[in-house]
């Protein structure tokens, strides 16, 4: 069994990796020769601002009294450049945004293993492709477009600020070698100001402080702009571009798809730039126009892959032909080997729990080598193939391993034919009803994925459950329970997604709720043992206290404007951490290591709600609870009786495997019961609030 339990892992692990090389691999071509265009460029030097974090709405709306917070940026809009919106997309992070600024391609989906502060892929960029480069700006973006460069191509990397780059002007007027370079062509100064992204995570982009900064940056840039233009003497020959790598939504957060995270400023101006042109009307769905003051001046959003539509649409197209060339064959080869793992784990679980084994002749027989013979021959072609094509060596494990697997499967053969003559006992009526029924439960479960409500259409069957079955009239209680916490599952996901704006009155009341449940439950097993027990009884009100506790953090929470004191953040770590320890130091028995499980567990998580979130793990639980009583009555109609073995089961114990009963059709119900509330709890999606708690 341990052995089985191992080879498991290990194909999982495989399966696991194979997403990586299927979905998430580099959209990048190699090997192709670099292109020039023989025009001269309008321009001898570009000049790169991007704000992190910047929204354009912040950008270009004026405020309260009904002035710019960027002046010199709105005066650029309207006397000397031109303006849109940059479309970013997911994921909305400085690393690929900035990305697909200076390199020119969507970020690099393989990149998703491998963090976003390094790049796993080389590629070209405006910097490296360009004479000499100055950056300014946070050392995890600079550094990675430093990374690869030729080698004439200077990178100075320095901590961002306007007094930095004002010297270093100063400094190139009395140095002759550095005078000499930023009079190069093909240069580039790029300034990354990381302060608007750094006041958004910590005050909002709604906040007084957010929008100052913004007025801040405007300032620099003009004096950027005033140095630069004096240092080369009016030459007309810089081009100026202002933008951001992503916004930011009303909470502080960006990585999403939200329009307030993929609408970026867009401003540009100097060489090779046309003037603002006015206009009666624009052809814009959105009424940001208006709102922003600017519908007489004409708006050029960029979409990158939309310039050139028809050359550039038939370039990805057959570039995302040869990117997904192979998606279809090793999709194929996983589908067999995960299909053949399922089959060959049911069949172990047959042949353990059922007759359809006892039936195979055990009579020695001369072993036949057609089977093993006939793998083998299979995978030595399809090795050779792969060598062919010389693909990678994760290719090999993904396309051999199904061959071990379905050796296995099919040397039960005996078994496989006994299951199905088994199955085919069935009358066909009763059959295609329970293939219909497990056929739309699966459709169910995969449709959750994407549409969240398919769980409540799940969860109202499963409170329907009990009326089609013996338990309605075995255990009216029970059923009760099991209707009334089913149906009040089924509520959370129509629910919304909850934001970072916290209702601490829902969080509190899920804490109540904790509270008087635990104390019920402390105060019956007091009157259920014989004895009064110390040990235990602190165990459980220590819990409740501990969670008494975090009904005082969170209430000095929202007290706090600028934070939670020293003192608060030290009790929260230490409720934290005594959540993992406590469980292991409550009774062995069943339900008072799972209540105390639960204790700990909610514990914790009121640290990390913000709204009704907080409520569903103690629902989730309450339901689970009944669900043990549930398969206890249910176990009766097999006239098996194991009620009292498992009120008694003891963690530490070691189930004696001969006791193990026969395989019934209601264990079907059982394992999709199992992966339902699994897949429940994993489609529970909200934000945690612990920004509030720990700054």
């Amino acid at each position: 069994m341990l052995l089985f339990f191992i080879l498991g892992l290990l194909v999982h692990f495989v399966f696991f990796g194979s997403i990586f090389d299927i979905y998430f691999t580099s959209p990048l071509v190699h090997g192709m020769t670099p292109q020039f265009t023989p025009l001269p460029p309008p321009a001898k030097r570009l000049v790169l601002f991007v704000a992190d974090g910047l929204r354009a709405d912040t950008l270009y709306e004026l405020d309260e009294n009904g002035n710019s917070r960027a002046p010199f940026i709105r005066n650029i809009i309207m006397h000397e450049g031109s303006w849109g919106i940059s479309h970013t997309r997911v994921p909305t992070e400085s690393r690929p945004g900035h990305v697909a600024l200076i390199a020119g391609f969507y970020e690099d989906v393989s990149a998703v293993a491998k963090g976003w502060k390094e790049n796993p892929v080389g590629f070209d960029s405006l910097i490296n492709e360009s004479k000499y480069t100055w950056s300014w700006g946070s050392p995890d973006i600079l550094t990675m477009f430093a990374k690869g460069k030729k080698p004439q191509t200077l990178c100075h990397l320095y901590i961002y600020s306007f007094l930095w780059k004002a010297e270093f002007f100063h400094a190139a007027g009395n140095n002759q070698s550095l005078f000499s370079k930023v009079n190069e062509e093909k240069i580039v100064f790029f300034l990354h100001l990381l302060g608007i992204d750094t006041n958004g995570h910590a005050h909002r982009p709604t906040s007084r402080e957010y929008k100052d900064n913004v007025k801040v940056v405007d300032d620099g840039i003009k004096e950027i702009v005033s140095m630069l233009e004096h240092f080369y003497g009016n030459d007309g020959k810089t081009a100026f571009i202002f933008t951001s790598d992503h916004g930011m939504t009303d909470w502080g957060f960006h990585g999403a798809g939200h329009p307030s995270e993929t609408l970026t400023p867009f401003v540009t101006w100097g060489a090779g730039i046309k003037y603002p042109q006015k206009v009666s009307a624009q052809k814009f769905d959105d009424a940001f126009l208006k709102e922003w003051k600017l519908e007489n001046w004409k708006r050029q959003d960029i979409h990158q892959v939309s310039l050139c539509k028809e050359l550039i649409h038939l370039a990805l197209k057959g570039l995302s032909y040869y990117h997904t060339y192979d998606r279809f064959f090793l999709g194929i080869n996983v589908v067999l080997g995960f299909v053949g793992w399922t089959s060959y784990a049911a069949l172990l679980i047959i042949k353990s729990h059922s007759n359809l084994a006892r039936g195979v002749s055990k009579e020695v027989k001369k072993p036949s080598h057609l089977l093993p013979c006939s793998f083998i021959a299979i995978g030595v072609l399809v090795a050779f193939f792969l060598l062919i094509q010389d693909c990678p060596w994760t290719y090999y494990v993904y396309c051999l391993l199904p061959m071990p697997i379905w050796y296995a499967v099919l040397r039960e053969f005996q078994v496989i034919q006994n299951f199905v003559i088994s199955l085919l006992t069935f009358p066909p009526s009763q059959l295609v009803g329970y293939l219909f029924v497990f056929t739309l439960g699966i459709e169910v479960l995969v449709l959750s994925f994407f549409y969240r409500y398919m769980l409540t259409a799940g969860l109202i069957a499963f409170a329907c459950w009990p009326f089609i079955t013996q338990l309605w009239t075995r255990a009216k209680s029970i059923s009760l329970s099991w209707i009334f916490f089913s149906l009040l599952l089924a509520v959370f996901p129509l629910m919304p997604v909850v934001g970072r704006k916290p209702d601490i009155f829902l969080v509190m009341g899920a804490g109540l709720l904790v509270l008087l449940l635990s104390l019920s439950v402390v105060t019956s097993l007091i009157k259920r043992k014989d004895h009064f027990i110390n040990e235990e009884l602190l165990l459980h009100l220590f819990q409740v206290k501990t969670i008494n506790s975090v009904y005082h953090a969170r209430i000095s929470a929202s007290k706090l404007i600028r934070g939670v004191c020293r003192t608060d953040i030290a009790l929260l770590y230490f409720i934290a951490a005594s959540s993992f320890v406590l469980p292991l130091l409550s009774p062995t028995s069943l339900f008072e290591r799972l209540f105390s499980i639960l204790l700990s567990s909610m514990s914790a998580y009121l640290l990390l709600s913000t709204g009704y979130e907080a409520l569903f793990p103690l629902v989730l639980s309450c339901l689970m609870f009944v669900w043990i009583q549930v398969e206890q009555e249910t176990l009766q109609q097999h006239s098996v009786s194991y009620k009292q073995k498992v009120t008694s089961l003891q963690f530490t114990c070691h189930p004696d495997i001969t006791q193990f009963r026969q395989l019934y059709l209601d264990d079907v119900r059982r394992a999709f019961f199992l992966v339902s509330f699994g897949l429940l709890r994993c489609c529970n999606s909200h934000y945690w609030e612990v920004l509030l708690l720990l700054t």
